[in-house]
């Protein structure tokens, strides 16, 4: 969900610059620490967090309003002029001192691993193929998610209110690719506090190359970000991770950057319209695991009327079964 930012400007090892940008209002800021940014130059349009994944009771509280407020509107996605990604490249970073010990770490690391390669290519990535971007012949979201090896950094962990903090980690082990498809998602060892949301994603560049990053709570006990996953075999911390992994990496294919690609009139995307909307106790990727995962929004499903309903009971999300 999109927010309007405010201006910050930090230069320390490396240059961070940030500029305004204007989406409603910024909420739900928690503890930060840059410290020492590292790698590539690095620089982000918007400081603050913007593409939001709300915690559960923040979605349920949204969907409520949205009853009454769309009830006579158009509530698909539109489209508005930005680029989308066909494919991605996903690295995985896991930061900060916890990831050093095997209790804390337990079965995430492999997890998000098997995430990200069981994600190219299924049909939960499917649910995003429908947008398109109108340059030259019109690209389409693709399906193809290639997965590097995963980077574990045990150096004190920023919390989630600097992009500009997040975007450092991220060049800090940046390798490429540099045609626009990567997406680095940073796992921290911080638990959210009061923060209201479980993750968000955004943009920015790394030595003049753009890339898409994400941010992650640590949400081992987090009731307001917990899918209530019955799966077997995944502890409930990584079946947290996953479920907003893939409301994540959803929403950067279809939205990555500024001036944005698809979203409504309220600033939604399409993770965003479908959070925590599930319709079956799991989905299976295309490497036989199974995660029970939030649905994406697709307008062509709404509008035939074959999607399952969102909290908002709308009847637009699919997610692949």
């Amino acid at each position: 969900m999109k927010k309007r930012l405010v201006m910050l400007s930090i230069v320390t090892a490396c240059a961070v610059t940030v500029a305004p940008v204007t989406r409603a209002e910024d909420e739900n800021k928690s503890e930060t620490s840059v410290g020492e940014l590292a790698g590539p130059a690095a620089e982000v349009a918007d400081d603050a967090p913007a593409h939001i994944h709300l915690t559960r009771d923040g979605a349920e509280a949204a969907a409520t309003a949205a009853r009454t407020a769309l009830a006579r509107r158009n509530v698909n996605m539109t489209y508005h002029g930005g680029r989308i990604m066909t494919s991605a490249t996903v690295k995985s970073i896991f930061w900060g001192p916890k990831w050093a010990g095997a209790t804390f770490t337990g079965d995430k690391v492999t997890g998000i691993d098997s995430f990200y390669s069981g994600f190219n290519q299924s049909h939960y990535a499917l649910t995003n193929t429908e947008y398109t971007d109108t340059i030259g012949t019109g690209h389409r979201v693709g399906t193809t998610v290639l997965s590097l090896t995963h980077q574990v950094d045990t150096t004190t962990a920023s919390g989630g209110n600097s992009t500009a903090a997040i975007l450092a980690e991220a060049c800090k082990w940046f390798t490429g690719p540099n045609d626009g498809s990567a997406y680095y998602a940073v796992y921290t060892d911080r638990p959210r506090g009061t923060a209201g949301y479980c993750a968000y994603h955004s943009a920015g560049t790394c030595g003049g190359v753009p890339v898409q990053f994400a941010f992650f709570w640590s949400l081992d006990g987090d009731p307001g970000c917990d899918p209530g996953s019955t799966v077997p075999g995944h502890s409930q911390g990584l079946a947290a991770l996953a479920n907003v992994s893939a409301h994540e990496l959803s929403e950067a294919m279809t939205d990555p950057a500024s001036p944005g690609a698809w979203f409504d009139r309220q600033g939604a995307e399409n993770g965003d319209k479908c959070a925590w909307a599930f319709n079956v106790p799991s989905v299976t990727f295309s490497n036989g695991v199974a995660w029970k995962l939030q649905g994406e929004w697709s307008n062509a499903a709404f509008t035939a009327g074959t999607g399952y309903p969102n909290l908002s009971g709308q009847r637009g999300c699919l997610d692949g079964h």
